[in-house]
């Protein structure tokens, strides 16, 4: 059951990041260009993602189960460290020059489009990458 839940929120995740245009990297670097032509509409999608991720964190919070009875894993880490800040401007500046974030990217796979083949494979890199890294210290 788990799996059939999970392709289902990930098909309508998926659909979600279509229809609002988070796929399209020049409408997202149109929301991200604040000094020349901005496109604010990408604002509406991040503030509903915003709240409803708000509640759903607040009521997860008082649970030790999903309604799946699955356990719920909430991170315990909140101190903004170094390495939180340049994995954020790494993030940052990928989504900036690619127009895509991991999510969208995956999500445009199929698309026909080679640009998101090369995001997710330079994605894939950096995670091993810092894998390595990890092993190391």
């Amino acid at each position: 059951m788990p799996v059939i839940t999970s392709l289902i929120a990930g098909l309508l995740f998926g659909f979600g990041l279509i229809l609002s245009g988070m796929t399209n990297p020049a409408k997202v670097l149109g929301f991200l260009d604040i000094s020349g032509r901005w496109d604010p509409s990408l604002l509406l999608v991040m503030l509903g993602a915003l709240a409803v991720s708000f509640f759903a964190f607040r009521v997860a919070k008082n649970r030790e189960k999903s309604l799946l009875c699955q356990t719920i894993n909430l991170p315990t880490a909140t101190q903004i460290d170094r390495r939180l800040m340049i994995g954020s401007l790494l993030f940052g500046a990928g989504w900036g020059l690619a127009g895509y974030c991991p999510g969208p990217a995956l999500t445009s796979l199929l698309s026909g489009n080679i640009a998101p083949v090369i995001f997710v494979l330079a994605m894939l890199a950096g995670m091993a990458i810092h894998a390595v890294m990890e092993r190391r210290s």
